[in-house]
């Protein structure tokens, strides 16, 4: 399976130093993978969200209005 970013290719680096995988499994990755330029990181780092606007409070606990009634003539 070949290296998808040069992140991953770090990862399996540190893990080798660690003693974690195999020589041989680092090295079939890195065959794999050949001479191709790999991008920093596959997918983009999430953006954060904005955060929603607070409501008026006094809009809130406002009571709804009663309909106002005809007075007879």
């Amino acid at each position: 399976m070949p290296f998808k970013s040069q992140a991953q290719r770090r990862k399996f680096a540190q893990l080798l130093v660690e003693g974690k995988i195999s020589n041989e499994t680092f090295e079939e990755w890195n065959r794999e993978t050949g001479g191709a330029e790999l991008p920093d990181h596959v997918k983009p780092k999430a953006r954060a969200r904005p955060k929603p606007k607070a409501r008026s409070r006094a809009r809130a606990k406002a009571k709804p209005r009663a309909k106002a009634r005809r007075r007879p003539k």
